[in-house]
């Protein structure tokens, strides 16, 4: 087949598909009706109106009473949404997302693209429309979630500012990591994989940031870090099985809480020391992922929302020619097997069987495989930016 025809031919199939995906997302509709942003916005009107923040409570059926469990810091960012008027929040939220997850993907996929040879507007069409259909990014779309913008600043951190030496490098972490806590993880990330300046960085900024909030809100700063985080009070319930840590598959089995601190220790060694070697040689994709999956399973509360790591880790894999196992987690995350077998508190894990047990807690149990099931390349400066070919790129054994 000549060449224009069959490039027209992918064009052509990648419209079908394309068509598919939109249909699907109509038919799948904005199920959670931005819920985490109402909350925001109602959480933030509170404190506005003259009332402790932190004592905002919102009933919910399954989870109990949910507060806002954000710094203070978090909290004073979200505040333009609650001024907006809802319409406007969302409307503001929307292109939000939508922009996060076009930047992002760009900045994964671009220089595999480069380097593999591909065509860039065919890959990033493709891989964002993949991307879109992942239950992570989904639930964050859908709930209104603030991960987003989380996400932006982390990536933009470390795929852009640190491969180019910038002073600035750490600050977005930092950034991040005073808005919602588990970014954190990020920080313990460049100090062990040695990054000290940006690993500075980061901790001053998120400093920095927790004392401006501190200097503006005293009250709610006080509550947060003398009561509220101490608590964990407003969370949710942690044996809810969209809750894909460690802590959550062992609450919905009654283990001790030994046992969740043996496990996270030995997940938190074991995950940033391959973190740590994969940024030594260079492959910080593969570095930042595990970092992410590090923090998820670590948390005592992470929602399927709070793991968008499995879409880098999907690039990886392509990447790497491990395009069967890329297709695994596309599938099984896209369609969301989890949500598909059930979404509530479990009436009895012990007698769901094997399968059960699989199904229920598959985005643990897939972060745990990925932290060393993903391949650590070898990757010099020229192939980083696209400029080497395919063949120099180095699995590290």
């Amino acid at each position: 087949m000549e060449a224009g025809r069959l490039k027209a031919v992918r064009w052509g199939l990648l419209a079908l598909f394309v068509a598919l995906v939109a249909y699907a997302h109509w038919w799948y509709g904005i199920r959670h009706h931005f819920y985490d942003l109402k909350i925001y916005r109602q959480a933030i009107d509170w404190w506005l109106d003259g009332h402790d923040l932190y004592t905002f409570t919102k009933p919910d059926d399954t989870q109990g009473a949910l507060g806002f469990t954000y710094p203070p810091f978090g909290a004073m960012v979200l505040v333009p949404f609650a001024l907006l008027a809802k319409n406007a929040a969302v409307t503001v939220y929307v292109v939000i997302a939508l922009a996060g997850l076009l930047v992002t993907t760009f900045w994964l996929v671009a220089p595999v693209a480069r380097r593999h040879g591909w065509s860039l507007p065919f890959a990033l069409v493709l891989s964002t429309v993949v991307f879109s259909t992942l239950e992570p990014v989904r639930e964050t779309f859908s709930f209104g979630q603030i991960n987003v913008l989380l996400i932006v600043l982390i990536l933009a951190d470390l795929l852009i500012l640190l491969p180019r030496g910038s002073r600035w490098a750490g600050v977005l972490i930092g950034l991040a990591a005073a808005i919602k806590l588990t970014p954190a993880i990020f920080i313990v990330y460049l100090l062990v994989s040695r990054r000290y300046r940006a690993g500075v960085t980061a901790i001053v900024s998120a400093a920095a940031a927790t004392l401006l909030a501190a200097a503006v809100a005293p009250r709610a700063s006080w509550d947060f870090w003398s009561d509220t985080l101490w608590k964990g009070d407003g969370i949710g319930n942690k044996a809810y099985i969209p809750n894909q840590s460690l802590r959550g598959l062992l609450a919905r089995y009654d283990a001790p809480g030994w046992l969740w601190a043996l496990l996270v220790l030995a997940v938190v060694a074991a995950g940033l020391w391959r973190a740590r070697r994969a940024a030594l040689a260079g492959d910080e994709l593969v570095g930042l992922t595990i970092a992410g999956f590090v923090g998820c399973l670590a948390s005592p509360i992470s929602w399927i929302h709070h793991l968008y790591w499995f879409v880098p880790a999907i690039v990886v894999l392509v990447d790497a020619g491990r395009r069967w196992l890329a297709a695994l987690i596309a599938v099984t995350v896209g369609v969301g097997m989890v949500s598909l077998y059930d979404q509530g508190l479990p009436v009895d894990p012990w007698g769901e069987g094997v399968l059960g047990f699989f199904i229920e807690n598959w985005y643990v149990l897939l972060a745990l495989a990925l932290l060393f099931a993903l391949p650590i390349r070898r990757i010099g400066e020229e192939t980083m930016s696209g400029g080497a070919p395919a063949s120099e790129v180095a699995t590290v054994r």
